[in-house]
């Protein structure tokens, strides 16, 4: 078993242990670096046989390897999830070497920043290729097994950022903002089986990544400035929430928004 890393996680808090997960199956896209690597760790932490993708092969790796050298079950392959085929295979080679998938976690994205006359049409649809298509069809790759045995649930990450009215990435926004819509028409026809979908709504995250861009003191002013409650939001934060929404513990929540922004929309 793998142990959070409380140097980064939110100062003075310890977090539940889920007995319904352990031995469990998840599956995490986007999983090697920042928020997704998070979850990677929490589900590992709980028992969870974990697998997850990504571009970034060197972090993944080490981080796979870190989990397994602890004791823990992971799995990692690089992909590229604008490469559907290559994401679909993945899911089904977790599944066939580890059991089917309770768990899937709809992660990856890119925030890169742009602003309106810069968006040419390529640009948009290489947004939305990496913030809103690999989820539908990681739900697609999964939605029948989890039909199937009758239980399952899926997590589609969203971002605050449209609610927020943020106006330096339209693109982002608009798919982030699709992603819930993404979420609610499955719940229907999952739900008759007993499989739950929601979605994820994080504030600002404060990964390796947004502190090296954009936490300068000006960022430090904007954060205090919109985030009623005090302290940074981490990615064990809302790792926390995504082990929740994986557990019995909330057996009867699909179709919801779950927001973890420290009160900023």
């Amino acid at each position: 078993m793998t142990t959070i890393d409380t140097s980064i996680a939110s100062p003075g808090l310890s977090y539940a242990i889920y007995p319904s997960l352990s031995g469990k199956r998840a599956f995490v896209t986007g999983g090697a670096t920042g928020i997704g690597a998070a979850m990677v760790r929490a589900y590992a932490d709980q028992g969870v046989h974990v697998g997850f993708i990504d571009i970034a092969e060197t972090e993944g790796r080490q981080l796979c390897r870190s989990i397994t050298d602890a004791g823990g079950a992971a799995w990692f392959r690089k992909v590229d999830v604008t490469d559907i085929a290559a994401m679909q295979a993945a899911i089904a080679d977790f599944a066939k070497a580890e059991g089917p998938i309770d768990v899937l976690v709809n992660n990856v994205a890119n925030d890169s920043r742009h602003e309106m006359q810069d968006v040419t049409p390529d640009v948009w649809n290489k947004s939305f290729d990496v913030n809103l298509r690999p989820a539908f069809f990681a739900i697609q790759a999964v939605a029948e097994q989890m039909i199937a045995r009758k239980r399952g649930s899926i997590i589609n990450f969203g971002s605050i950022s449209w609610k927020a009215k943020v106006d330096s990435m339209p693109a982002y926004t608009t798919a982030k903002a699709a992603v819930h819509g993404l979420t609610r028409s499955f719940v229907k026809p999952l739900g008759a089986a007993g499989v739950r979908i929601n979605t994820v709504l994080p504030g600002w995250v404060m990964t390796e990544r947004q502190i090296a861009l954009h936490l300068d003191a000006e960022g430090e002013q904007f954060l205090r400035a919109n985030q009623p409650l005090a302290g940074r939001i981490t990615p064990e934060d809302t790792a926390a929430m995504a082990l929740f929404l994986s557990a019995d513990d909330s057996a009867l929540c699909t179709g919801q928004e779950f927001t973890v922004d420290g009160g900023w929309t």
